[in-house]
């Protein structure tokens, strides 16, 4: 274990179908790296992760509802994903709100797989690089973003991998950036304003 995040808070945003090595892996990063982690959903209770879209995997105990924390509780936000999770996501204005809120202050985000399908209904996408699941990227095209074909991918903060098999790489370079946050935030707070 290190400490490279210890006293930062970091959010999961995450609903049922949330594709489950995609949620644990980075949270255990997190959490050996010495942050702590917050379930963050759609309602209360658990949510049921799945494998491969197909098989249900474990439940997950909510530890926030969305509709009732704010940006400012947290210091960097991460969007697992399978297909259903983030199509429950976009379509809930708290939810998006919430991602929005992240990018508009400056603070890291880390999204997988179909994870940046949120980032594009939250209109944070444009003039970003990221890398995605292959039958989302003309969604975030659209959005206006350059979009590759790589393992993990760096935008000012904004960290994003293309699928399961992309998750070392994703991990370490989320526990970079997080730690990196108070940095990204001043330098986004200066260029701001």
């Amino acid at each position: 274990m290190t400490d490279e995040l210890r006293g930062r808070r970091v959010a999961v945003l995450a609903a049922d179908g949330v594709e489950q090595v995609e949620y644990e892996q980075p949270r255990k990063a997190v959490e050996d790296a010495g942050g702590q982690v917050a379930l963050v959903s759609l309602d209360d209770g658990e949510i049921q992760a799945m494998n491969g879209d197909i098989d249900k995997g474990d439940k997950f105990r909510v530890d926030h509802k969305v509709a009732e924390v704010g940006v400012d509780q947290f210091d960097a936000l991460i969007l697992p994903g399978g297909t259903i999770n983030p199509d429950k996501l976009r379509l809930d204005s708290d939810a998006v709100a919430f991602v929005r809120g992240f990018v508009e202050a400056g603070k890291p985000v880390a999204a997988i797989c179909h994870g940046p399908w949120t980032l594009a209904e939250a209109g944070v996408v444009k003039g970003r690089t990221l890398t995605s699941y292959p039958s989302i990227r003309t969604d975030l095209r659209n959005a206006g973003a350059t979009v590759v074909d790589e393992e993990v991918v760096t935008d000012h903060g904004l960290v994003t991998s293309r699928n399961p098999d992309d998750l070392p790489a994703f991990c370490a370079k989320l526990v970079e950036e997080f730690a990196q946050g108070d940095a990204t935030q001043r330098k986004h707070q200066v260029a701001t304003g």
